[in-house]
This record gives C-alpha cells, sequence and structure tokens, in this order.
C-alpha cells in the first residue's frame, strides 16, 4: 500500500467523532470521508480538502482503503460483509462477547472472498482487555481471571436499550459488584403512550442484559445523566509451573468512546498487515498495531 492508508469513517456519533481525530492524529493516514445520514449527523462534519467530507455510501467516496464501523454491533454482520467484497478492510467494536466468534467466522469467508481483511472486536473489551487475559493466563495457567467492569456508560448496552420499543432515549450504567459480577442500571426516557413495566420487561430480555442483574428507572432527561467516563479491573490469582499465589492486577480509567476509536484507528494499521481473513486482537501481533519503524519500535521497547 503506498501512500497514507486513507480511512472511511463510518457513522458520526460518539465514536464516529473521536476516529476522524484519531486518524487525522496517525502520520500515516488520512479520511476518506464520513458516511452517515444527513439526518443522523451529530454536529458539524470535518472537510477534506477544502470540501465536506460528508457522503451517503461508503462507494461515492474516492479510494477508500479501510472503513472503521462506528456503528451499533448488531449493524456490524449486515454491513461488513458488502465492504469487504469491494476489497476494503473493515475494523468494528463488535462488543456481544458470546457470539464474537460465530461473527469472525462468518466475516472470514466474505472477507477473504474480497482479497480484504476484517478486524472485529476491535474495542477495549473486547480487544485490547482479551490481550491482557490472554497474557494474564499464559503467565499463570492455572488460575481465575476476574474482570470488573465501570462503575460507567455501557454505549453497546445504551444502543440496545435505545432499540426496544417505547424507548425515546436510553442510558445504561455499569456498575461492579466485585469477581466479575456486574448490575446494570438503565435510565430510560419512554416515548408518549408507553407502558413502563413492558418497556422495563423488554429490556431486561435483551441478550445485553440477560445474565446480569438489570435495573430499570424512567427518567425525564437522560442526558442530564451523561459521562461517557468508564473503567475496568482485572485481576488473576493463578500459578506458575507448582508456584501458588501468583496475583496479577491491570486497571484503568477511560473516556469510553475515545479510548474505543483509537484501538479502531490502531486496528485499521495492523490490518493492513495481514494476509486476507477475520481477525480478533488476541491472534494480531502486538507490534502491528503501532506506527514506525518495526526493528526501532523492538529496540525502544524491549
Amino acid at each position: 500500500m503506498g501512500g497514507k492508508m486513507r480511512v472511511a469513517v463510518l457513522g458520526y456519533g460518539n465514536i464516529g467523532k473521536h476516529a476522524v481525530d484519531a486518524v487525522e492524529f496517525s502520520p500515516d493516514m488520512e479520511l476518506a470521508g464520513i458516511v452517515e445520514l444527513p439526518e443522523r449527523l451529530q454536529g458539524p462534519v470535518p472537510e477534506v480538502t477544502g470540501r465536506k467530507a460528508l457522503a451517503a455510501s461508503i462507494g461515492e467516496l474516492q479510494r477508500v482503503d479501510v472503513a472503521l464501523l462506528c456503528i451499533p454491533s448488531r449493524s456490524v454482520p449486515g454491513v461488513a460483509p458488502p465492504i469487504l467484497a469491494r476489497g476494503i478492510h473493515t475494523v468494528d467494536s463488535y462488543d456481544i462477547h458470546g457470539q464474537l466468534a460465530d461473527l469472525r467466522r462468518s466475516l472470514d469467508q466474505a472477507a477473504r472472498g474480497g482479497d480484504a481483511v476484517a478486524v472485529t472486536g476491535a474495542g477495549w473489551d473486547p480487544g485490547t482487555d482479551s490481550i491482557v487475559r490472554c497474557m494474564f493466563e499464559f503467565m499463570a495457567p492455572r488460575g481465575i481471571t476476574y474482570t470488573d467492569f465501570g462503575p460507567g456508560m455501557s454505549m453497546g448496552h445504551s444502543v440496545a436499550a435505545r432499540a426496544v420499543a417505547g424507548v425515546a432515549d436510553a442510558l445504561a450504567i455499569t456498575i461492579p459488584a466485585g469477581a466479575g459480577i456486574h448490575r446494570r442500571m438503565v435510565y430510560v426516557r419512554l416515548r408518549p403512550g408507553s407502558d413502563f413495566e413492558d418497556v422495563a420487561g423488554r429490556i431486561k430480555q435483551d441478550p445485553y442484559f440477560a445474565h446480569d442483574e438489570t435495573i430499570v428507572r424512567q427518567v425525564e432527561d437522560v442526558t442530564a445523566l451523561l459521562d461517557v467516563g468508564h473503567g475496568v479491573s482485572m485481576e488473576r490469582k493463578g500459578v506458575s509451573g507448582v508456584t501458588h499465589n501468583q496475583r496479577l492486577h491491570f486497571s484503568m480509567k477511560i473516556n469510553n468512546p475515545a479510548l474505543t476509536a483509537q484501538i479502531m484507528v490502531a486496528s485499521a494499521r495492523a490490518a493492513s498487515r495481514q494476509k486476507p481473513g477475520a481477525y480478533t486482537l488476541i491472534e494480531i501481533p502486538v507490534i502491528d498495531f503501532m506506527f514506525g519503524e518495526r526493528e526501532a519500535i523492538i529496540r525502544e521497547r524491549v
């Protein structure tokens, strides 16, 4: 691939805005454009070489090497394959853990058919946290790893709640209870005439919420509660060889959409270095996500 990698951003919501910023601050990339319907725009659209970057479809943009799918997870299985068929790499932040392996398998067929690469689950969990969990496990093969999220806004859960019939707006907050157990607090603004108990029941039955304690509350204004801060704490207590009581810990406090977007942009770089097919982050060499000369990276960071 000669010159800068041309990156399209599909979706201009919370993640999409940060993805545009991350692309523009990456020395090896340039923005090919933003794909979004005008009625869904949130804020002004940046310009590309003196013109608006907005397009209604990826086919309207000039030469695209990689498409960042900054869209709801449930839209990825339908949106990614046609783009891969064009020979364009895709990167998504699909976050439905139990379905990710099956999605990878289906995207692998589409990517190979288009001689392209799909990087799926390219967020922080699943994503970079998955890498840390794997590191923990090969460092202490026997043991248990606990992953505690939050407290903070879950973008995927919020999108899922907004999609429930009768919901005008929603915000899902993840509260860690410890030992990998979580409570989901969901705040909803209802559409006129909607029944709260019916809406709450539908939310609790959704796969995003069905496996956790979920509390749904009705509010007049969801935006008054909005805070995109989030975090994670992972701990493993295990055994290295025959030596017990190995304690491994990782934690971070983050701006959720900004970090997700940055990981997607790094994954776009990694996509250009893989053979055709679909990959999760744990399958890609860490060095492939990084900008710079390979030898220099090894000398400076090993």
